[in-house]
């Protein structure tokens, strides 16, 4: 009889191996994601390789504090779980990761595409931040956002840009509206080869039923995915006034994600947020879109000093969170990291892969000699003169 293989991982890269190997095509390559050829996706995990670190050889500390707060809310470490949408990739999805959050002492981020409802996932974790998109009415985002506060979300998360852009060069995943006999017959091909992911299901009594139970109106039927993303395209995109009114809406921390111009990032500041995540979405929208990593630096000396900048985009490892952070960054939010993970492992594998940067990290912050995180700074790295990218720079008088 065969040794039965160690549930652990040791590495980011092993736990993608494994989603590859337990998801069905069409799953996997939705979690895989991206945009035209891709190059965005490859500059943000490639661009943190350029960096390198700049080690003590003496003075290292015994002890290192990796703590910090985003937003006011504590993490044990500068890492957030970032909003993804419907996670098909196991029956309990996103209260899955909130309880491996949860029990890794970091917050959890929602998206209200989610497939659980935001009172399940406060429930498991109630250092939970709550992800709004720019669709429908405002009536409609006011009584999402008034949901979301009324379970206890402690903050909010904008995304607001997108594209839309939907051809891949290496082909879209066939991702349906709805699972029923008649679909389920025409992805047997893709799924009988991964019976473990089918059975996961079975065992759990449901299908994934593809919808978003957050956008549910009251009274009224939760939207599939498909049909949510579509009143999402057919929304005017907002302005900076509606930008300052969505925030007017929400009392507590208030973050917006996609800023990659330091121009916006002023802009941000002027609407009233609270902080922003340098992030391109990991190469979903606007592909050729530079590495977060790159752009980073400009918008944190932009505004760093008047609001919290986070990053979002290509972080693999602990290395990369500290790199993010000696250039400036509070903190750091993870993706398709964790649902590798999860995918790999369920709860446990998503805290696999929360250990796996935690301890990176830790390593990172003894050989550059610190007792902190937030003592690391741009001291610690070696940067190549090319490195960073300012987009929107305003010149002198302009």
């Amino acid at each position: 009889m065969g040794l039965r293989r160690n549930p652990w991982f040791e590495t980011v890269a092993e736990a993608q191996r494994r989603a590859k190997r337990y998801l069905p095509s069409s799953v996997y390559g939705a979690l895989v994601a991206g945009s035209e050829r891709g190059r965005t996706i490859d500059d943000n995990t490639g661009a943190f390789a350029e960096l390198g670190f700049a080690p003590r050889v003496v003075g290292h500390h015994a002890k290192r504090d990796l703590s910090t707060t985003v937003l006011g809310v504590p993490s044990a470490f500068p890492v957030v779980i970032s909003p993804t949408g419907v996670q098909a990739v196991r029956p309990e999805g996103e209260v899955a990761v909130a309880r491996a959050a949860a029990s890794r002492g970091v917050i959890m981020g929602l998206s209200s595409f989610a497939s659980k409802p935001v009172e399940e996932v406060v429930a498991a974790n109630p250092n939970t931040f709550y992800q709004m998109y720019w669709t429908g009415t405002r009536e409609a985002m006011q009584q999402r956002m008034e949901r979301a506060r009324a379970a206890g979300a402690k903050g909010l998360i904008a995304t607001l840009d997108w594209s839309f852009s939907h051809g891949r060069d290496w082909g879209s995943p066939a991702n349906p509206e709805r699972i029923d006999l008649r679909t389920a017959a025409g992805l047997a091909p893709t799924v009988l080869p991964h019976p473990r992911w089918l059975w996961s299901f079975v065992r759990s009594g449901r299908i994934p039923d593809l919808t978003v139970p957050n956008l549910r109106p009251p009274g009224g039927e939760a939207p599939t995915f498909f049909g949510a993303y579509g009143e999402w395209m057919q929304t005017t995109p907002p302005t900076w006034e509606d930008v300052a009114w969505l925030r007017a809406q929400w009392d507590g921390p208030f973050l917006l994600k996609g800023v990659c111009r330091v121009d916006d990032a002023k802009r941000a500041v002027d609407a009233g947020v609270s902080a922003i995540s340098v992030s391109n979405h990991g190469g979903n929208n606007l592909d050729t879109t530079p590495a977060a990593i790159r752009l980073l630096p400009s918008v944190a000396e932009a505004v760093g000093d008047e609001i919290e900048v986070l990053l979002d985009g290509g972080v693999r490892r602990g290395g990369d969170v500290a790199k993010a952070l000696a250039l400036g960054a509070r903190a750091v939010l993870i993706g398709r990291a964790y649902l590798w993970g999860l995918a790999a492992n369920g709860q446990a594998g998503v805290e696999n892969v929360l250990d796996i940067l935690r301890g990176g990290l830790d390593s990172a912050v003894l050989g550059l000699g610190h007792a902190s995180v937030h003592e690391l700074s741009q001291d610690d790295l070696a940067v190549p003169d090319s490195f960073t990218r300012t987009l929107g720079a305003v010149s002198p008088g302009a």
